[in-house]
């Protein structure tokens, strides 16, 4: 039997009770789970996962995003006197490792979040978690980018002073104020999550709130949004025929 992950396990979701990406892959992989839902969908989720998967959040549709379900976790972990925790999106369909130079999806999730948390601990990491399959396009030389931009799939430490506040691109701004006080965080590369397209093939979760309606205004909001919030290291450009955030993350390379 595969050894468990040491630290508690939180999803964040909304709308998508019938189809949980990442609550299923843990289901498979026999990990235990927590998924923070809104009162008004807690049912639904339950009658698909199980109430004992399921975290009741005491507040409803407040227009603001993620942030406000995300620190909601973290609160609960850290009373439950934990050192770390993990915060998944629920649109992530397992894990990837490279095995003999391919990246191959594996059944049993558990290895991978016990690399990423053996790691951290040893390292004394604030902000670990995984790279994205398709932002890997060959076998990394270490199994670790440092002081990087986390994705949807983290370990944070839970007495860090910082926390989730920001509608658009939170994970982004989360790092940024780890590292611009001299904080440490690491993406694994040698795992990778199976990461599913939220925008472009998942209803619910932020669409409705936050991304529906002109996509260049939002786009170019997001991107505002993030560069008020640090000037000094966020600049709106044009990427891929659309307004874009641009961070050197190099320059946090001197902080580990």
């Amino acid at each position: 039997m595969a050894s468990k992950p040491k630290y508690p396990v939180y999803i964040i979701s909304k709308g998508r009770w019938e189809n949980p990406l990442s609550a299923l892959s843990f289901l498979k992989s026999d990990i235990e789970f927590l998924v923070a839902v809104e009162p008004q969908e807690y049912d639904l989720y339950a009658r698909k996962l199980g109430s004992s998967h399921i975290l009741k959040l005491p507040f409803s549709n407040l227009g603001l995003g993620s942030y406000p379900a995300r620190n909601y976790c973290w609160e609960h972990a850290k009373k439950l006197g934990y050192k770390y925790h993990w915060l998944f999106d629920d649109n992530i369909r397992g894990l990837c490792k490279w095995i003999n130079g391919r990246k191959t999806m594996i059944d049993n999730c558990c290895d991978g979040l016990l690399f990423v948390e053996t790691y951290t601990e040893k390292n004394n990491i604030d902000i670990n978690g995984f790279e994205y399959r398709y932002f890997v396009a060959k076998p990394p030389k270490r199994p670790f980018k440092l002081n990087c931009h986390v994705y949807s799939a983290l370990l944070i430490k839970n007495d860090l002073p910082y926390r989730w506040r920001l509608k658009y691109n939170e994970d982004i701004d989360l790092c940024l104020q780890v590292l611009h006080n001299g904080g440490s965080t690491a993406s694994c590369v040698y795992y990778m999550t199976n990461k599913t397209s939220t925008v472009a093939k998942m209803k619910g979760g932020n669409q409705t709130e936050l991304y529906q309606g002109n996509k260049a205004e939002k786009n170019l909001l997001k991107a505002k949004m993030l560069e008020t919030v640090w000037p000094q290291y966020v600049k709106t450009v044009i990427r891929f025929g659309r307004h874009h955030h641009l961070i050197d993350w190099r320059q946090f390379n001197k902080n580990y």
